[in-house]
């Protein structure tokens, strides 16, 4: 024991007491492991809660049925049994040892040893586990210490961790990201290694590298950790076109108390990789869509209130932002008023007003130019007024 608690509601859940009572009334272990226990020790929201057991997958699913939870073998392979109580699913995995690893995924061997388990897991400060009543554990005694440093580590040595998994290399700059120490910078160590063994990163699938690009942008200030991925090659091997992060270290400070946007950061990388990025983090089409009218805007004469109107606020102050970093500079005066101008604007023209005597490419081009018209009036002229010429 460390001395330590961790509280919150996550832990006091009725749902979660229940699946550690399960375990426990069978005399098994039942301890809070990884993302629960760090954030809740540096009182950062908490969302999945997982648990780790000495009881094997099987042993799980029997007891949740004997004590009528919903469980569901989600990686079985893994040790991972997902029991459901009071509509919230938990993530219960069995202690486990790595037999044999392929770089992306690896063989296991169920272990009775907690210590094991934490000699297995990417970063110290995710070795960290808990009781049901929330005295915390660091089996591999310096977990803690990393925290409160907010010093990201690999647990034992680096190259070790990422033979076993190259995702990690990605999660190392996205942990950093979100829980190191900026002023004092990555783990040298652990940089040195994702450097020398970043070719590994193109036998992962794009989706997964989306998964955790999408997640390193939505860091508080993802920056340092984008430029320490530019030092050593990291960044160019994911998203070739993005070779630079200083645009978004000057993006940072321009976004003030707006909402957090991982595409507004990514498009910041400048155009080419923001429309690259489709294909490249295999991102949804509504993603795919929206970065590539905002690459196609970063360098585009458009205003503020044009943007507004043509994307909707959202995505015109996203690019605003974003071209304003790429050019070293800061948005126009009075963007976001013009932004929300534009946003709310109606073209007052339709198709119906220029027939009969219009029609086909010579109706399209009519409305074009009216619309053209109309924009430069900052949205002014009405329908009589556009009509009269």
């Amino acid at each position: 024991m460390s001395g330590l608690r961790v509280s919150g509601s996550w832990r006091e859940d009725p749902g979660t007491q229940a699946v550690c009572a399960m375990l426990l009334r069978a005399g098994h272990q039942a301890l809070f492991v990884g993302g629960c226990v760090r954030n809740a020790l540096l009182e950062l929201p908490v969302s999945d809660v997982d648990l780790a057991t000495d009881a094997l997958p099987d042993r799980v699913m029997a007891l949740a049925e004997a004590a009528g939870l919903e469980a569901a073998p989600t990686g079985l392979a893994h040790g991972t049994v997902t029991v459901v109580a009071e509509g919230v699913g938990h993530e219960v995995t069995t202690f486990r040892r790595d037999v044999e690893t392929f770089g992306r995924h690896a063989v296991v061997a169920f272990s009775p040893s907690l210590t094991e388990d934490a000699a297995r897991r990417d970063f110290t400060i995710n070795a960290l586990y808990a009781t049901p009543q929330g005295e915390v554990l660091d089996p591999l005694g310096g977990g803690l210490r990393d925290l409160a440093a907010r010093r990201l580590r690999f647990v034992g040595a680096p190259q070790e961790r990422i033979a076993e998994d190259y995702l990690r290399i990605l999660r190392f700059f996205r942990f950093f990201a979100w829980y190191g120490d900026a002023a004092a910078g990555p783990d040298a160590e652990g940089l040195a290694a994702c450097a020398a063994m970043a070719e590994g990163l193109e036998g992962l699938s794009r989706e997964r590298l989306g998964t955790e690009v999408r997640k390193l942008l939505a860091a508080p200030d993802p920056a340092p950790a984008l430029l320490a991925m530019t030092r050593t090659g990291v960044l160019e091997r994911v998203l070739p076109d993005a070779t630079d992060a200083a645009a978004v270290a000057r993006l940072i400070p321009l976004e003030g108390d707006a909402p957090i946007r991982w595409q507004r950061r990514l498009a910041a990388l400048g155009p080419a990789a923001a429309t690259n990025a489709a294909e490249a983090l295999r991102l949804s089409r509504v993603d795919a869509k929206l970065l590539t009218a905002m690459a196609a805007e970063l360098t585009d004469g458009r205003g503020p209130a044009e943007l507004g109107y043509r994307h909707g606020p959202w995505a015109a102050a996203d690019i605003v932002l974003a071209r304003a970093a790429l050019a070293g500079t800061v948005p126009p005066q009075g963007w976001r008023e013009a932004i929300g101008r534009g946003a709310t604007a109606e073209f007052p023209v339709a198709a119906a007003d220029l027939m009969p005597e219009l029609s086909g490419r010579e109706l399209g081009a009519r409305l074009k130019a009216l619309e053209a018209r109309w924009i430069a009036s900052d949205f002014a002229l009405d329908r009589e007024a556009l009509l009269e010429v």
